[in-house]
């Protein structure tokens, strides 16, 4: 690999015009190589950057162009291309005689600047990342104001060796804060070049040393280790004795009462005792939290979410004491749940389903592979041995071995659920031994299949649905049989219908749907992050994409009455989303309080765990949250938590937002 590396950069180097550097970097998700990154600089700054990758058809391809003053200020920056949903990008910025101009898809601003200001791009290239470092590493102090706000700042985390044509090399660790909720890390060579932009997802690399990519995700985790822990030294309250909840109103979920002036007794990590407030009497050197009538629940649980980064913290800061994950990598995701569950990092219990998926062109880049019985066997095994309690597959999966990886997964006391493998419709998915179907496109798509088939292209899984969602209401005959298939075999569904949204009806050009009045309130990267996420509407289907959520929602409730279980998932922003995801279900017509109970007791329920979650009872942990409203009356008041406790130990979720660059509500 090192040598193709080098021969490239020697081929690239006599395309090069006359003082230019050319590299091509490589875009890896996971091990597996997806795109690349072109970089032609010269000295006095100016640089070209075409960077491209796919990912299952989705996936950014932006060319860029821009120049810099001596100490790395960009003067002028100009981007063109895609963003990951594939829609039309274009950006604008330039700084001349102190007077800062900028324009990109969801922005547009001027400014007369006093002082040194570094714009940042939307949808910058990694290699900006870099720009940004050199910058930061030759600012006074190593800070340098924002464009268009805030503030960054740079520290120096370790080094690692390396090798560069052979001879030793030394890479450096650099921590970039105030872009986003946490640092983000940087790689820069002796020279002070980009080397890398590395992320457990998705990473750039120089060219070469793609093997590398291992090495420096452990070190950016042992990095990320420490801050975790002393965010989580900082923010975690753990009572000394007995804790000890007085006058709250009780929600529970078994049979959806409130019952007021409730006091819990907690001991450890345990419920111990509930009783009504008169009938009651702490201990003397007990922790009181008085409640003052607010409602008070289980903890949330969202059952689609793919941990990374701070996802934990968000979680438990939006009242998520639950979890699962549907798909990681296999390294620092399980170093991350074992921080979790010692608490030296914030975040909620996890359940972890592993994934299995076919080799092929839209393969998903994470998990395990299976194109044969065998491997199919031997990757359910992997997963049962190591604590997995789900296996998950995925859409370039064989369908023959469906029923092999049911069976084995069964027999080991997995259940086993997925995206609905190409060439086969839900109802064969389930018949072959599914417990439960991932996202509610796939439940349209049984009602077009065989006409739809190849779905691991995004234009047969989800356009198409845009396009015809409308047609199968819920009294259509077809559709009622298949709701009554789904009761009889007692199919779980994840439906993540805010995903859908935001993809199907959201904006290019606008903040994700359901996040709209959390959004300011996010570090400027984060923002940024939220604009799109959906699909151009092809001219001519303005009105099916309209209706194509309304629909879904409408056969959401038909499957919510005839008895299909269903729990709430994300698949997005971790904890603001779930909130969403929850509106969503009461928009669609089901009660509040019953949504309330699938995001708490039915979740515990389909994943086994009853005996120790789902309920604020004697016995089990204390897992729950208290609200400032009464969300079985009015699910947006969710939103309201003022203090979550994940096995007897508490958090102030402000706190947790201020720790993470999140301002306070207005």
């Amino acid at each position: 690999m090192r040598t193709d590396g080098f021969l490239l950069l020697a081929l690239l180097a006599c395309n090069a015009t006359a003082g230019e550097t050319v590299r091509r970097d490589s875009i890896l998700m996971q091990a597996h190589r997806a795109g690349w990154q072109e970089v032609r600089s010269k000295a006095d700054g100016n640089a070209r950057v075409e960077y491209t990758y796919n990912d299952r058809s989705h996936g950014d391809h932006i060319t860029a162009t821009w120049s810099l003053d001596s100490s790395g200020i960009p003067l002028k920056y100009e981007s063109s291309g895609v963003d990951y949903m594939k829609a039309p990008v274009a950006e604008h910025f330039s700084l001349h005689d102190g007077v800062a101009n900028w324009e990109n898809t969801g922005e547009r601003g001027q400014r007369t600047l006093s002082a040194s200001a570094f714009y940042m791009p939307a949808n910058p290239p990694p290699e900006f990342y870099g720009v940004l470092a050199r910058a930061l590493l030759k600012a006074p102090d190593h800070r340098l104001a924002l464009l268009p706000e805030g503030l960054a700042s740079i520290t120096t985390e370790g080094s690692i060796a390396s090798t560069d044509n052979g001879k030793p090399a030394k890479w450096t660790q650099y921590q970039i804060t105030g872009l986003s909720f946490m640092p983000r890390s940087v790689w820069l060579d002796e020279s002070g070049a980009t080397a890398a932009v590395a992320s457990t997802w998705l990473s750039t690399i120089a060219p070469g040393h793609e093997r590398e990519v291992e090495n420096l995700l452990e070190a950016q985790d042992d990095t990320n280790r420490i801050w975790f822990a002393h965010a989580a030294a900082r923010l975690t309250h753990a009572p000394k004795g007995d804790l000890v909840i007085r006058n709250a109103r009780l929600f529970d979920p078994r049979d959806l009462s409130v019952t007021a002036n409730t006091s819990v007794l907690i001991r450890g990590e345990r419920i111990v005792r509930i009783a009504q407030d008169a009938e009651f009497q702490p201990r003397a050197d007990a922790e009181i939290i008085e409640a003052n009538g607010r409602f008070l629940m289980p903890g949330l649980w969202d059952n689609h979410q793919h941990f990374d980064e701070v996802d934990g913290m968000l979680d438990i800061a939006n009242g998520v004491t639950s979890a699962r994950d549907l798909a990681n990598d296999t390294g620092v995701f399980l170093k991350r749940m074992a921080r979790f569950d010692d608490g030296s990092e914030i975040g909620p219990r996890v359940l972890k389903a592993g994934i299995i998926d076919g080799t092929g062109p839209n393969a998903v880049p994470v998990g395990k592979f299976a194109d044969s019985a065998e491997e199919a066997i031997r990757a359910v095994d992997w997963y049962a041995d190591h604590g997995y309690v789900q296996i998950k597959v995925y859409m370039s999966l064989k369908p023959q071995l469906v029923p092999v990886i049911a069976d084995r997964a069964h027999a080991r006391g997995l259940r086993l659920s997925g995206h609905v493998p190409a060439f086969m419709s839900a109802r064969q998915f389930i018949e072959a031994g599914a417990d439960e179907i991932q996202h509610f496109n796939y439940v349209e798509l049984n009602f077009l299949y065989p006409r739809v088939r190849e779905t691991t292209l995004l234009s047969e899984r989800f356009i198409k649905v845009a396009e015809h969602a409308r047609d199968f209401p819920p009294d259509k005959p077809a559709v009622r049989d298949f709701i009554e298939f789904l009761k009889r075999h007692r199919t779980v569904l994840d439906p993540t219908m805010g995903l859908l949204e935001a993809r199907l009806a959201g904006s290019p050009k606008q903040i994700t749907p359901g996040v709209e009045n959390v959004a300011y309130r996010f570090p400027q990267e984060v923002r940024r992050s939220l604009i799109g996420g959906a699909y151009e509407v092809p001219k001519g289907h303005e009105e099916a994409y309209r209706a194509a959520i309304l629909s879904m929602l409408r056969l959401l409730k038909a499957l919510y009455d005839a008895g299909v279980v269903i729990v709430p998932g994300t698949d997005a922003l971790a904890g603001y989303m779930l909130h969403h995801e929850l509106a969503l279900y009461v928009r669609a017509g089901i009660a509040p309080a019953q949504v309330l109970r699938m995001a708490t007791l039915t979740s515990a329920q389909v994943m086994g765990v009853e005996r120790d979650l789902g309920v604020i009872a004697a016995g089990k942990y204390a897992d729950m949250i208290l609200i400032d409203g009464d969300p079985a009356r009015d699910i947006d008041d969710l939103k309201k938590i003022s203090t979550v406790i994940k096995g007897g130990k508490v958090f102030d979720p402000r706190a947790i937002e201020n720790s993470l660059g999140i301002a306070p509500m207005k």
